[in-house]
């Protein structure tokens, strides 16, 4: 049988990785990356993956992607928008610069919002498909000094509540993910730091998440276990949600 088409943006390292490398196991899944091409064929490799370029900050670079999803495959059953951007720099939201806002916003949520908007006209059409979105716990947590990333997050989680309202009634059901602090490159300079901080107590879980951990939420989507509740956000976090006295 065919497998079904999955597309995970981002997925040549990290969370992405992880979860192109959860998915291969039960289907064709294609993955975006935005310059690291040795890290993109890696992935390739070791999963079968397709890759293909995709800047969601430019939109042609979307546009030529959606058009080369078009004309590859006959659909896409299952889309993971993970690929983002944190800021370049980390600077106190005083001292913020328009050019920093502006690439934020429109690689963290214009490309993601307008990539759904493609493929879920297509799920429209059949009436069946499942999307995902990958926030962060930035969503609802004020980090004063990359104010920017933050509002790109909790603009996420708008457009997942979004587009779960409107595709509810055609069984396409839409979650987002908030993944906490996740050993990935992205933090790598700060790692030590969040590993003193989890052991002092910052994490109800005294841990330090993982990619899988977030692939492991995925799978449970892919496979249908919670196709009854869209709009729901999963909290991959290790407790940090939680408010507790």
């Amino acid at each position: 049988m065919t497998k079904p088409i999955a597309l995970v943006t981002g997925g040549s390292r990290g969370i992405g990785r992880a979860i192109v490398e959860e998915l291969s196991l039960t289907h064709s899944v294609v993955a975006t990356y935005n310059s690291n091409l040795a890290a993109a064929q890696e992935v390739a490799q070791a999963t079968g993956a397709a890759i293909l370029p995709c800047q969601l900050g430019d939109p042609e670079s979307c546009r030529q992607l959606l058009a080369e999803l078009d004309r590859r495959f006959a659909s896409i059953d299952l889309l993971i928008n993970n690929a983002g951007m944190a800021p370049r720099e980390r600077r106190d939201m005083l001292d913020a610069t328009p050019e920093s806002f502006d690439e934020l916003f429109a690689t963290n949520l214009k490309g993601p919002y307008f990539i759904t908007q493609h493929i879920a006209r297509a799920m429209l059409a059949r009436s069946s498909g499942r999307i995902v979105f990958i926030g962060s716990i930035s969503s609802f947590t004020a980090s004063v000094n990359r104010g920017d990333y933050c509002m790109t997050k909790a603009a996420i989680t708008m457009a997942a509540k979004l587009f779960a309202a409107r595709l509810a009634p055609h069984k396409i059901p839409v979650f987002e993910i908030e993944p906490g602090i996740i050993r990935t490159d992205m933090i790598a300079s700060v790692a030590a730091t969040y590993d003193r901080r989890i052991a002092d107590g910052l994490l109800p879980q005294r841990r330090m998440g993982e990619p899988k951990d977030v692939a492991n939420a995925i799978r449970a989507i892919a496979d249908g276990h919670l196709d009854y509740c869209t709009g729901q956000i999963l909290h991959v976090d290790g407790g940090f949600h939680l408010r507790t006295l």
